[in-house]
């Protein structure tokens, strides 16, 4: 792994669940990655990725070559999914509304020169392309000043519909080039805000 300042409270499992994703991933499906040679060398920095299915998460968690904290969604905290993830220090977040905890969380992420990962679209599509972006994502880009990289993932969503067929899906994984924000003067507005989701999303849909 690349290195950051950031660490997980437990390294040892955070590398295991690490290993077990990128052999399950590598073992179950037909895996191509690009763009691999645009991960920078360390933190800080924001990860964002479009999200299709329940296996998003776990297969970009896979190919991160960091320490990552990724946001998931605090409905499934107490759940089994929630409990699964728990030792990779996951930041729940409240869907719908201003969480501000979970923003100070991921603020102090990328303050310690950590890797943050999010999908701006805040929940899955269900038709297969992009859906609005929320502006948390350029909210804490601005905040934290941290560079932005766009990974897209598509076939993901037919793995467990191919798997039934004793098959190995194609999964596409393509890591952009790394981009920031346009500079503003002081605090951004919801005017910037806005702008700064749509420039994302052209990111993630390019």
């Amino acid at each position: 792994n690349k290195s950051t300042s950031y660490q997980p409270s437990n390294p040892i499992i955070y590398c295991a669940y690490q290993g077990f994703c990128r052999f399950l991933f590598r073992s179950l499906t037909r895996l191509h990655i690009q763009g691999q040679e645009n991960f920078p060398d360390s933190g800080p920095l924001l990860v964002v990725s479009n999200h299709l299915h329940v296996l998003d998460p776990p297969l970009l968690f896979s190919i991160l070559p960091y320490h990552a904290a990724v946001l998931v969604a605090a409905k499934y905290e107490h759940a089994l999914r929630g409990l699964v993830i728990r030792p990779l220090n996951p930041i729940f977040v409240k869907r719908g509304e201003v969480d501000r905890q979970a923003l100070r969380k991921s603020l102090r992420v990328l303050e310690q020169g950590g890797v943050l990962g999010m999908a701006p679209e805040g929940t899955r599509s269900t038709t297969g392309g992009l859906q609005e972006g929320k502006k948390g994502t350029a909210y804490l880009a601005y905040r934290a000043q941290v560079p932005i990289l766009p990974i897209s993932i598509w076939g993901i969503e037919n793995t467990l519909q191919q798997l039934r067929r004793l098959r190995r899906a194609e999964v596409h994984v393509k890591v952009g080039e790394l981009f920031r924000l346009p500079a503003i003067e002081g605090s951004p507005r919801s005017a910037d805000l806005t702008r700064a989701t749509d420039l994302i999303m052209a990111k993630l849909a390019a």
